[in-house]
This record gives structure tokens, sequence and C-alpha cells, in this order.
């Protein structure tokens, strides 16, 4: 990334910013009306080229598109006020990002007024807006979910590069560390660090390998959060999946930092969904301490569909991944 912006130079994004909307591109739209509507409760509606989901009142927070990539293929990103919009456009052009504005149709399929887009972290495309379109209160199964100024919740990625990408999300949005944690996995440490972007504990969070910088993961990001309204919610949705069939990746629990209580669902398209409850929303700036802890669970999270084939899997893709340089924002892939 060129020329560190000077932060305390101009404004800053924080609290400004939000998790807005994230794109799927799958060929399995039935099951992801499973998966979505019967197992999350979510509204799901049938839309040129895919689906929609809601949560809220957002037009639409989730897009399911038709195709091969059985993956997240785009974040998008809310900004609450519109002076937030060119304070962005003008540090992504100072970081050597370009940037560039979506046609009116793929923003209409997005729910939102006007799009623009630039290459994220690991090629993943990152799409920002200012104003959402809206629609009457979704119908959801879910008593309800907790978004507003928090945004749409939060999600997690692998990566080989976490330096790269933890001064991308410090330097362009203002993000601040929340916490981290190490855990083993597969007997490999991971390293993880939490971001906050405004009161929610944490919108990104990034994991990666200690040592050997390795990703064991084929999908784009390792899971997406969605904090739901109420602990029944959590588990009657965990009830709900296993009765359905889909695979239970880690079974109720909570974690030490942002003290969540959550289950972890396989997607239909292979990533995880973290439906959670209750985390630690940081209200107060100037007391907040990072924290380090040992251990991504206080207790639970059991993997209840953890197989001998899935950690070879895992073993070797974090294998064949020393193969394949990580794309870093604002440095040639």
């Amino acid at each position: 990334m060129k020329n560190p912006i000077d932060i305390a130079a101009e404004p800053s994004l924080f609290g400004r910013i939000s998790l807005g909307h994230v794109v799927v591109q799958s060929r399995r739209l039935p099951d992801w009306q499973r998966f979505a509507h019967e197992g999350l409760g979510l509204q799901v509606d049938r839309v040129a080229g895919g689906l929609a989901l809601r949560i809220d009142a957002h037009e639409r927070r989730i897009v399911v598109e038709e195709g091969p990539a059985e993956d997240v293929t785009a974040i998008g990103w809310q900004l609450h006020d519109e002076h937030a919009l060119p304070l962005l456009q003008r540090r992504l052009r100072t970081a050597g990002i370009d940037v560039g504005e979506a046609a009116p149709a793929e923003a209409a399929a997005r729910g939102v007024e006007r799009l623009w887009v630039f290459q994220g972290p690991k090629k993943l495309r990152f799409e920002f807006f200012t104003r959402p379109l809206l629609a009457g209160p979704p119908r959801l199964s879910a008593s309800g979910f907790v978004t507003g100024a928090l945004g749409l919740g939060h999600f997690a990625m692998t990566t080989r590069e976490p330096e790269a990408a933890l001064r991308f999300f410090q330097q362009v949005f203002d993000a601040r560390l929340s916490d981290t944690i190490e855990d083993k996995l597969d007997g490999v440490t991971l390293e993880l660090s939490f971001l906050r972007l405004n009161e929610r504990h944490h919108t990104v969070a990034l994991a990666a390998t200690r040592g050997q910088r390795m990703n064991p993961l084929r999908t784009g990001i390792h899971h997406l959060n969605l904090q739901a309204a109420s602990l029944d919610d959590v588990t009657t949705a965990y009830q709900r999946m296993r009765k359905l069939g889909f695979a239970i990746s880690n079974a109720i629990g909570q974690h030490p930092n942002d003290r969540e209580v959550s289950f972890y669902v396989a997607s239909p398209s292979g990533f995880d969904v973290e439906l959670g409850w209750n985390p630690i929303v940081v209200s107060d700036e100037a007391a907040w301490q990072p924290a380090h802890y040992q251990g991504i669970s206080l207790w639970g999270h059991f993997p209840e569909s953890l197989t001998l084939g899935s950690k070879l899997g895992r073993m070797g893709r974090g294998i064949a991944s020393l193969t394949r340089k990580e794309y870093t924002v604002g440095a040639a892939a």
C-alpha cells in the first residue's frame, strides 16, 4: 500500500462505517432457501438471478446470485453520512487503489441507491454505499436481529498476509484493535486479531497461522456472523439446522473476548454462518484496553462434523497455499 495515511491530519471513519451486505455466488439456490428461511429464520425473496435475504429494514442484506463460485464474492460497506463518502474515496486513491462506480442495475441488485467498488484483501471485491433501499418490516421466523449503526454483523477471514490486511483496515477504515486470541487447529497455532469499526466488538476478524503462513480454507471467508435478538433464536435455530440436515461445524458455546453465545453451521456454499447472541458492545472507547486470550471458546463450540477427511483436506489446502502469493491491497498482485 502506498503512502501511509496521516490519520491525525483528517477526520476518522470510525463509528461512521459498518458491514452493509454480503454477496454469495452459488448453484444451490434451493438449499440456500431452506438454510436461510427454514434454518436461520430470515425472509427470503426470489429475485432476478438469485435470492435476496432480509433481516431488517434493508431491502437486501445477503444476496445469493446464481453462479459457480460457491463462495462469498463481495462484501459491502455502509457509510453512515455523506461526508464519509469523499473521505473514503480520497483514502483509497491515496493508497493507490482503483475505485469505480457500479452501474445502476448492479446497485439495485444490492439494494442500494449508488454503489462504488474496489479490490480488497485477497482480491475479494469490496463495495461501499451510503443509502440503502428500505422496505417494510421483514417476515422472520426469528424474533429479530441486531443491526442499525452496528451493521449486518461480522466476518472472519484467514490470510497469509495478516500485517498487510491489518494495515489496510486500520489505515483506510480506521479500525481499532479490540483484542487478540491464539488457539490450536490441527496442531498449528492460529493467531486472531479482532477489529472494530464502531461499537460492535468486532466487524472483522483476521486469522493467520504462526510461523509459516498457510491458508487452509477453500472459501474467501471462514464465517459470517449474524447477531440474533434473543437466546431463544439461537437455540431454536440450532435445533432446526440439525433437523434439516445442515452440518453443525461448532455446537453452541461462548467466546472469551466478546462473550457472544453462538453456534456455527456450514452454509450450502461451504463457509460457515455463525448465529450469536449478546456480544459485548464497546461503548466507552477511552476505557477499552485490548486483551489477549488463550483459546477461542470459554465453553462449548465443540466440532460436530469434523472428520479425518476434512482435517486432511484443510492440511492439503494449507500446504498448497504456500505455492501462491496472496494479493495485498494497493500492491501488485
